[in-house]
């Protein structure tokens, strides 16, 4: 009788096993942390609903009457069409804010530094602060899309075309997380950790969020056209509402991936540095 020998299993694996396991480990944390701090997940829902209803029934029959095609009496209707996506990506950049106080809260407090005397990989403390804050900001997107339908909006998308949406705001979210994450142990104190990520909030506003770059002064019409979030919003709205995103989806992908290796190479750097101190 003949025994085969078990293959052996690569270092590689191992580590990739290892830093899997730990992740996940660090993401239920994350996660029981955020149901015990409800405040931070309730802002990053709270804040876009309100924005939401207060554009569209003060100031959504102008605004939306000036959208090319519309007529005056239809100006509502149509404005929350056009308003929701620049809405759902107000809610992703405002994640961040609620993953960089997390960060901060490990780095200041001491937590980073006891995760290195434990057999805890780095990259996993980092993914697991992110992964969970993907999680809350899809969570918090359904929630803002859910009133976005209870006051009018009505999407004209295909099955792909949901499927691309989704995949679309869920990679925006593991980017802008990553992000937050860097500006979170970037920040030197808790109560400072918010501030940066305020400017990724405002970033929608700059761009064809809430009205077209077009009705711009010229001199904005440029950031605005070309900025991270304005291509995002266009693909959205153009997938959800039926039409063809065109060169926008590209550019929305390229944005994800400058700025998921941007946030990552920024936060493991300055997480290397400061988890000694």
């Amino acid at each position: 009788m003949t025994t085969t020998a078990a293959s052996p299993v690569r270092p590689g694996a191992k580590r990739q096993s290892h830093v899997a396991a730990d992740a996940i480990t660090l993401l239920r944390r994350n996660l029981l942390h955020m149901v015990r701090y409800p405040g931070l997940s309730l802002f990053t829902i709270l804040g876009p609903v309100v924005a939401l209803l207060f554009i569209v029934y003060v100031f959504g029959g102008t605004l939306g009457a000036g959208l090319p095609g519309v007529d005056a009496g239809g100006g509502r209707e149509a404005y929350v069409s056009y308003v929701l996506p620049g809405i759902l990506m107000v809610t992703v950049a405002s994640s961040a804010g609620g993953v960089a106080i997390t960060a901060a809260m490990d780095i200041t407090e001491g937590i980073t530094a006891r995760f290195r005397t434990m057999a805890i990989s780095r990259s996993a403390v980092l993914a697991g602060h992110v992964l969970g804050n993907t999680i809350v900001g899809l969570i918090a997107v359904v929630l803002v899309f859910g009133v976005g339908l209870l006051i009018g909006f009505r999407p004209t998308a295909d099955l792909l075309g949901w499927l691309s949406a989704l995949g679309l705001i869920a990679l925006t979210c593991y980017a802008i997380s990553w992000l937050g994450v860097a500006m979170g142990i970037q920040a030197k104190s808790v109560d400072t950790a918010s501030n940066w990520p305020l400017l990724l909030t405002l970033l929608p506003f700059l761009g064809s969020g809430f009205v077209p770059t077009a009705s711009m002064p010229a001199w904005l019409q440029w950031f605005a056209q070309y900025q991270p979030f304005t291509p995002l919003i266009e693909a959205l709205r153009g997938l959800l509402l039926g039409t063809d995103p065109g060169w926008n989806l590209g550019a929305s992908l390229g944005w994800c991936v400058v700025i998921i290796a941007i946030g990552y190479v920024w936060s493991r750097s300055i997480y290397e540095r400061r988890s000694v101190r």
